[in-house]
């Protein structure tokens, strides 16, 4: 053997050990890109999913949105109504203030006028006293219309 053929043996050889080299890297190259494309499906597959899912969830948020916004109309008109009610309730604890002051100041006089005076004086006050509590009462009611 000269020294040209065992230079192209050994060429020879060091082909065949390259080939086998790559023979195997491109196979685990090749189960590397396979696992990396079923990742890649499954991932496309779960958004798909998650897409779905959250388009659900969109409509169900929206119902729920429409349904609270005419909920809300309604308690803000419940309350325009009631508003007046309250204003009511308001002049009238003024009122019933108002009525039991005058009776402290009728019962005051009446004590001093049944003192001083007969009892025609202390109708008399009396009949002032309500007739100032009726024109107050009268001037806030028309007031409040």
């Amino acid at each position: 053997m000269s020294g040209t053929e065992i230079a192209a043996i050994i060429a020879a050889v060091a082909f065949a050990i390259l080939v086998a080299v790559l023979c195997v890297l491109l196979s685990k190259v090749m189960k590397t890109i396979t696992k990396v494309n079923e990742t890649i499906d499954e991932t496309t597959q779960t958004i798909v999913v998650l897409k779905k899912d959250v388009d659900v969830l969109m409509q169900e948020v929206e119902g729920l949105l429409t349904k609270s916004n005419v909920l809300l109309e309604d308690v803000n008109g419940k309350v325009a109504t009631i508003d007046p009610l309250f204003t009511a309730v308001a002049d009238l604890s003024e009122s019933v203030s108002d009525l039991n002051a005058q009776s402290r100041n009728i019962l005051g006089r009446m004590s001093s006028a049944s003192k001083k005076s007969s009892k025609v004086a202390t109708v008399k006050t009396m009949a002032g006293a309500a007739t100032n509590i009726l024109k107050k009462r009268k001037a806030k009611s028309e007031e409040v219309r």
